[in-house]
């Protein structure tokens, strides 16, 4: 039971950034009006300090 509890304690410290700076979610949405009409872009990111991941749509 104590080893249970160790887990859960552990997990929910990592889970709220306790062992490091959490990560700073970022979202960007838009429309772009051209020759070709209209097209939707979106994109999704993260960053942790100098530490940037991102994907765009």
């Amino acid at each position: 039971m104590r080893r249970l509890a160790l887990i859960i304690v552990v997990g929910a410290l990592a889970g709220c950034g306790a062992d490091g700076p959490p990560w700073r979610p970022s979202a960007n949405v838009g429309l772009s009006l051209g020759s070709g009409g209209v097209s939707p872009s979106a994109s999704l990111g993260a960053s942790n300090g100098p530490v940037t991941v991102g994907v765009g749509f």
